[in-house]
């Protein structure tokens, strides 16, 4: 078993707790992944981890975009982050389900979804430190696009390796998972639906109505200078740069972005500053014959979100 702990293992739902030596297909057959029930009888972890402050077992609301498909139905307040209150977990958590979208890594919600919503037991039970890793370098790169890092609230090198931990027990569990055949440029990458252009909306920093009169490469980005250009959320950007305004894909040279192939036709482009530069986190037609598109624009006018906090920085 290597220095990892054995467990009982009582309910059995979609979500792993791995030990260490047991390798990625995990320690049990019985399912994809497996869990010690709330209710178990555990020993003393390896480590002594014991919950800091008294917890309570609640049900993951459907609100919880991030985690309500994860597997299982309850979680742990304060979660392992931190947070205390179930508005606080959906704030910080929210600003994550765009990059779950992405599918930069099978593993991407699990181990999100330990630290965010972890699962109802005895003993708190970190991620295992190869599973953040490998999240980690599939997940960077693209956060990347968007001008964000590696937060430091999940540096991998806090996470268990000799210790009981959740993990993936799927079969090539730390490859990448992207949908085959697509090298688009991740913020190119969005499906048409209202849901997700409001996401996309609550997680940036300004959103402009534009047409776009060129699109050029400098240093490894594309470099796209807008034509005409109306502010729907102005955010960071003065109202007297508009004019002057200049927009970057990130990373973009390289990659295609099938809507800037054709200019002829006004855009919703949404984006973020990061230091002197505007960038851009997601592109779509402003197409008004498009279903999905008039029901963001009815959304548009009143956007539940979120306040985002600085959980990148």
């Amino acid at each position: 078993m290597g220095g990892g702990q054995g467990l009982t293992l009582g309910a059995l739902v979609p979500l792993a707790v791995g030990l260490l030596g047991c390798g990625l297909l995990g320690c049990s057959g019985a399912s994809e992944y497996d869990y010690v029930s709330y209710q178990s009888d555990l020993g003393p972890y390896p480590g002594g981890r014991f919950y800091a402050k008294p917890h309570q077992c609640v049900a993951i609301p459907a609100d919880l975009r991030l985690c309500h498909s994860v597997g299982y139905d309850k979680m742990v307040l304060p979660n392992l982050l931190d947070h205390e209150t179930m508005a606080e977990v959906k704030h910080q958590a929210s600003s994550w389900v765009p990059l779950l979208n992405k599918n930069c890594h099978m593993g991407t919600q699990v181990f999100l979804c330990s630290l965010f919503a972890p699962v109802c037991l005895d003993r708190p039970v970190y991620p295992c430190r190869w599973l953040c890793e490998a999240v980690r370098d599939s997940c960077e790169p693209v956060m990347q696009f968007f001008g964000f890092f590696w937060p430091e609230m999940l540096k991998c090198d806090q996470f268990p390796q000799d210790d009981v931990c959740i993990a993936m027990t799927a079969p090539n569990a730390t490859e990448v998972s992207r949908p085959k055949g697509t090298t688009v440029c991740p913020p190119c990458d969005n499906e048409m639906k209202s849901e997700a252009i409001v996401e996309h909306l609550c997680a940036s920093e300004f959103a402009l109505k534009m047409t776009i009169k060129e699109v050029k490469k400098e240093n490894g980005d594309k470099m796209i200078i807008p034509r005409k250009r109306k502010a729907l959320k102005l955010g960071p950007i003065r109202k007297k740069n508009l004019k002057k305004l200049v927009l970057y894909l990130k990373n973009g040279a390289d990659c295609p972005c099938h809507q800037l192939d054709n200019l002829g036709h006004y855009f919703l482009i949404m984006g973020r500053q990061v230091k002197t530069q505007y960038l851009l986190t997601a592109i779509y037609k402003w197409d008004k014959k498009n279903k999905e598109f008039k029901k963001f624009m009815k959304k548009m006018k009143s956007p539940d979100c979120p306040t985002f906090p600085s959980v990148f920085k």
